[in-house]
């Protein structure tokens, strides 16, 4: 993923140049991936940054006029409107449309990390006091890696950069891939690696000649909690103001924007509020082989209300024979915080860039909203593990009660937003920019004072889409929420489209063994045609059962698959035969195994 990379040492400046090199190679996954390095051996500072080219982060280094601070940043910033225009007028040199304001608002706003907008993190030089000063957002969502040696501080966007200079740290923890398996991500800012942290959320690191850095963080969640509340239509109305005032910014800069439209209410109350003019916002949804599913349908019909083109991005043929290549990429991109099961989001990213090179998402709108978790701990199956690595796997349940306790929007923002949707990102964000609305900080501090009452009294979001454009209201969403149909109608088509969703679920990874195996003698009949494609594009129990069978079989039989320490071979094999010869339902588990062999060979595997 796209970022800053480097250490921070007193060795020789021959020794450290060749590390930072090695650790800028490491990050370079694409074509149309730009590169550069910037050094000040005085400071001790070694720094170099992969961006996508055109993207507001291939400019640095950012510097003032004297050359005295200067700044590596990567990500993006969404200030208040005018800011560069200002800092331009009181006489800074200053490009209105790229992020040079930043270097500059530095020197002007003793505040400056905490009036910070947006994804990002950076390293700012400053000669004057001789410090140099690693920060990242307040969520941690663009996430920094770090390795305090010896010798040298070490920071990258993906561990594999540091792995590359410290092949030694190239060993797992056992409580993180407990976590991976259980909840299909790493808690508390771990990673797999024992070694290498990720750096908490809203951190200001300062070092100074090369030394251990003073750490300190310059934003916590209850400066946000010890807000008091307010009456419901006073909450509606500063939600609805801050939102409409600030949905803008996400839609600026030079590249071609596009979104990825779904048929829930989160894409369509950004589409309700932004109202961009016809034909200036190509939309898009990604579908699978067997129907347009209940996404396709209803945001084709969001974008035509809207005058937007619509195009669907269908995972079918093509991503099935490339499915070992997408699946390895996937791994190695995220380094294991997305399963296999996500690989289709990997080639809906590629096809996605060819539309525009950022991407407007809903993600994390019902998560902030409604404070909806997306993930909860999962049990480890039967003698698939041994004992101790086992009780890894169960342990995790018990960090994650621990974790969830506390304010439920410091859970949705600062915890599940970072741990568990980085993967996805992180994957996304290989191809093409990420934006989305719903971690602005004006509107996440204003849904800290939501009244208690808020969650009872129906979902925010209708209100906000027929506040924001009365025509997408009449829709109800993929999953049969709102819209203008009477109410017998209303609870007909949700009770339908709750049924096909729940259906298709079962009929993919919640379909019971005995049922599984009823299915599999009737297979000649193609019963999941009746059911799978109207909610999901993937559908993984039957790709593994048939066009993926011999991927599964070669990987997971593999004799060096099934010599690996925290797995019962017997198990693993019944696992795969059961699945692929006796008609058995074994998606989650394929799912684990498969993503954990790719871990392995990809990063733990002698090299």
């Amino acid at each position: 993923m796209p970022g800053i990379v480097g250490l921070i040492t007193r060795k020789p400046r021959a020794e450290a140049e060749r590390e930072l090199q090695k650790m800028v190679a490491a990050l370079r996954h694409e074509s149309f991936y730009q590169t550069g390095t910037w050094i000040d051996e005085s400071l001790g500072v070694y720094v170099g940054w992969v961006a996508r080219q055109n993207s507001d982060a291939a400019a640095m280094p950012l510097s003032n006029e004297s050359g005295d601070v200067v700044m590596v940043f990567a990500g993006e910033e969404f200030p208040q409107p005018g800011t560069a225009l200002r800092l331009k007028e009181r006489g800074h040199a200053v490009d209105v449309s790229g992020p040079s304001y930043l270097v500059h608002l530095y020197e002007e706003d003793p505040a400056f990390l905490e009036n910070l907008n947006g994804r990002f993190h950076g390293l700012l030089m400053d000669r004057n006091p001789g410090t140099a000063t690693l920060f990242n957002d307040r969520y941690g969502m663009l996430r920094l890696f770090y390795h305090e040696g010896k010798d040298a501080f070490y920071f990258a966007p993906e561990a594999k950069a540091i792995l590359a200079v410290r092949p030694q740290l190239r060993h797992a923890d056992a409580q993180s891939l407990g976590e991976l398996v259980s909840l299909g991500c790493v808690l508390e800012d771990r990673t797999l690696f024992p070694g290498i942290r990720a750096l908490p959320a809203g951190s200001t690191w300062v070092f100074e000649n090369g030394a251990v850095p003073r750490k300190s963080t310059y934003f916590h969640p209850r400066q946000w909690e010890e807000q008091s509340p307010l009456e419901p239509e006073a909450y509606y109305e500063e939600l609805r103001e801050v939102l409409s005032r600030n949905l803008p910014r996400y839609f600026n800069g030079g590249e071609r924007v596009g979104i990825s439209l779904t048929g829930g209410l989160d894409t369509r109350v950004i589409m309700a509020w932004q109202k961009p003019a016809p034909g200036t916002l190509p939309a898009y949804t990604f579908g699978g082989p067997f129907r347009d599913c209940q996404d396709v349908l209803v945001a084709r019909k969001v974008a035509g209300i809207c005058g937007q083109s619509h195009q669907v991005i269908t995972v079918a043929d093509e991503f099935l024979s490339g499915f070992a290549r997408y699946a390895e990429r996937s791994i190695y991109l995220s380094e294991g915080s997305v399963d296999v099961y996500r690989s289709p989001d990997l080639y809906v990213s590629e096809k996605a860039r060819a539309i525009a090179p950022v991407k407007i998402v809903g993600t994390y709108g019902s998560e902030i909203i409604r404070q909806s978790v997306m993930f909860k701990p999962g049990t480890a199956s039967a003698g698939l593990f041994p004992p101790d690595f086992r009780a890894s796997v169960d342990r995790a349940a018990e960090t994650y009660a621990e974790v969830r306790r506390g304010h439920p929007v410091t859970f949705a923002a600062f915890r599940q937003s970072p741990w568990y949707h980085y993967g996805l990102l992180n994957l996304e964000q290989s191809q093409l920019t990420v934006r989305s609305p719903y971690l602005d900080n004006d509107f996440v501090r204003t849904v800290y004072r939501a009244p208690k009452s808020n969650l009872e009294n129906g979902d925010v979001r209708l209100r906000l889409v027929k506040d924001g454009n009365p025509a997408l209201a009449r829709l109800c969403s993929d999953r049969g929420v709102g819209g203008d149909a009477g109410p017998l109608p209303a609870m007909a088509i949700r009770g339908f489209l709750e049924f096909t969703f729940k259906a298709e679920y079962a009929y993919d990874y919640g379909m019971p063994q005995w049922l599984s195996r009823m299915d599999d003698l009737v297979s000649p009949l193609r019963l999941e045609r009746l059911f799978l494609g109207r909610h999901k594009f993937f559908h993984f129990r039957t790709f593994y059962k048939h066009a993926l069978a011999g991927y599964v079989r070669q990987m997971l039989l593999d004799p060096k698959t099934l010599s690996r320490p925290y797995l019962e071979p017997g198990s693993v094999e019944a696992v795969v035969r059961g699945h692929l010869d006796d008609g058995r339902n074994y998606t989650s588990e394929i799912h684990k195994l498969l993503t954990l062999e790719l871990i392995h060979r990809l990063f733990l595997d002698p090299q």
